[in-house]
């Protein structure tokens, strides 16, 4: 749940449609009102518990279809079909979201680093075109893929997440992360996810803990490793710049 507060702003797609707006005022009433969305959560749990109860032995990618077995087994056919279509409506607006958001930050961020005489509407074409072309990815991995959606989106957040400590430290009167801190921060907290999610290692490994360290998602400790580097680096740089700074003036 705190991963998942502190990461909901990182997201592209959310940030990004905070901005939409005509002036500050309706910036303000966004950030306010946008996480609002956050308490569907609460009904995305109720399912799981049902589902639980209900369904025993829901595991592994059937995991996914917590809302459609209970569904199947209460409902008539046609109410059935209704909650599909509904669930299909329901995705259609962040997914589209989220394949513009992506198919614009790799036309934008790494097309242009390739060809950086591309101009604006080479880029738009660009990520056109491979709004078809990410989708076809996403559905290949989500039908092939061996971790159930829910794992990937705690996957996606821990990811995100860490961005949060660079974003809020960057908004005080007096920034005390350096550009080279955030950076290595950020790498350390992204390094030490894949590690973990690549290895399949975790802490349950290590009976020795108390079992609250062994439950830890490990985007919280990927956060802790982030800072403690920002916060180091960044303290580096500012005592080396200090006396170069003196010596000028």
């Amino acid at each position: 749940m705190l991963l998942t507060a502190l990461g909901f702003y990182m997201w592209p797609h959310s940030f990004g449609s905070i901005y939409t707006a005509r002036n500050a005022t309706v910036i303000r009433k966004n950030a306010i009102v946008l996480p609002l969305y956050q308490l569907i959560l609460l009904f995305v749990f109720f399912v799981g518990f049902a589902a639980i109860l209900q369904v025993p032995g829901l595991t592994g990618p059937d995991i996914d279809l917590a809302l459609f077995k209970p569904s199947v087994k209460t409902f008539d056919p046609w109410l059935v079909g209704t909650i599909g279509a509904t669930g299909v409506l329901t995705a259609l607006g962040p997914g589209s979201m989220i394949l513009m958001t992506t198919a614009t930050l790799i036309a934008n961020n790494l097309y242009r680093m390739v060809a950086p005489s591309a101009d604006d509407r080479q880029v738009s074409r660009l990520a056109k075109l491979l709004v078809p072309v990410i989708s076809i990815v996403a559905v290949f991995f989500t039908l092939r893929g061996g971790e159930t959606i829910v794992a990937l989106l705690l996957t996606g957040y821990s990811l995100v997440t860490q961005l949060f400590p660079s974003l809020v430290l960057s908004l005080g009167k007096r920034n005390i992360a350096a550009r080279e801190g955030a950076a290595a921060g950020i790498l350390a907290g992204i390094a030490t996810v894949a590690f973990v999610s690549l290895t399949g290692l975790n802490f349950h490994k290590l009976p020795w803990l108390p079992p609250q360290v062994q439950d830890l998602n490990i985007g919280i400790v990927a956060l802790a490793v982030n800072l403690i580097v920002l916060i180091a680096l960044s303290s580096a740089t500012w005592l080396s710049a200090a006396p170069a700074q003196a010596g000028a003036e």
